[in-house]
C-alpha cells in the first residue's frame, strides 16, 4: 500500500520528467541544462540529482514512458485483431499511428542508444531493455498466432523471431521515408496511403 509520501515522490519524479519533455521537445536535449528542468519542473536542481543521475537518466526515463506507450498500443492492436495476420497488420498501424500521435517519442526511441551505458546499466536501463524485449514479444506472439490459426503460411515465415525483427525494421523504415515528405510533394504518396500499401504488400508476404 504505497503512502502519501511514496505518492509525492511519484509525483515529483513525474514533473520532472514533464518538465525534461516540454525542455528537451521545444528547445532540444543538448541545449538544455539540469537547471532548465529544474526551473520548468518548479523544483531546486539538487532535488533533481535525487531522482535522476544525469540528463542522460532523465532521458531514459522519458525514453521508457515512449517504449511503454508503444507497448500498450501494441497490446491494443493484438486484442483487436482475430486472427494473427491481422494482429500483425494491427501492429503495423499502431506503430504508425505512434509516429503520427507521439512524433517527439517517436524521435526519442530511434536515438536510444545514445543514453544507454550497456557496461553500466541502471534501473531505467534494464526496465527499458525489458520493456523493448516486450514490445518485439507481442510481434512474435502474434506470427505465431497466424501460424496455429492459419492466417500465416509457416512456408513463408520459417522463423517467428527473425521475421518480426524484419517487418518491424521494414515499418520502421517506410514511417521515416514517409516524413520526409513535403506538402505537397506528388512525387512521393501520401503517408496513410504509403503505410496501407506496404501493409498490403506485407499481408501478400505472410498469407498462405
Amino acid at each position: 500500500m504505497s503512502t502519501r509520501r511514496d505518492e509525492e515522490k511519484q509525483q515529483r519524479h513525474d514533473a520532472i520528467l514533464d518538465a525534461a519533455e516540454t525542455m528537451f521537445f521545444s528547445k532540444g536535449y543538448e541545449r538544455s541544462s539540469m537547471q532548465d528542468i529544474a526551473h520548468e519542473a518548479g523544483l531546486s536542481r539538487a532535488l533533481l540529482y535525487v531522482y535522476f543521475t544525469d540528463k542522460p537518466a532523465i532521458m531514459r526515463g522519458i525514453i521508457l514512458r515512449a517504449v511503454q506507450d508503444l507497448c500498450a498500443r501494441f497490446a491494443q492492436a493484438i486484442a483487436a485483431g482475430n486472427t494473427g495476420l491481422e494482429q500483425i497488420g494491427n501492429i503495423g498501424r499502431a506503430y504508425f499511428q505512434f509516429s503520427q500521435d507521439k512524433p517527439d517519442y517517436f524521435d526519442a526511441l530511434t536515438q536510444v542508444s545514445a543514453f544507454i551505458d550497456v557496461h553500466k546499466p541502471d534501473a531505467l536501463t534494464l526496465e527499458l531493455a525489458a520493456s523493448g524485449e516486450q514490445i518485439m514479444h507481442n510481434m512474435i506472439y502474434s506470427l505465431e498466432n497466424g501460424l496455429v490459426d492459419g492466417s500465416i503460411s509457416p512456408e513463408r515465415v520459417t522463423n517467428p523471431i527473425k521475421t518480426a525483427y524484419f517487418l518491424r525494421g521494414a515499418m520502421h523504415g517506410v514511417i521515416m521515408q514517409s516524413r520526409l515528405r513535403t506538402p505537397g510533394d506528388s512525387n512521393y504518396p501520401e503517408p496513410v496511403e504509403m503505410i496501407e500499401y506496404t501493409l498490403q504488400m506485407q499481408k501478400h508476404a505472410l498469407a498462405p
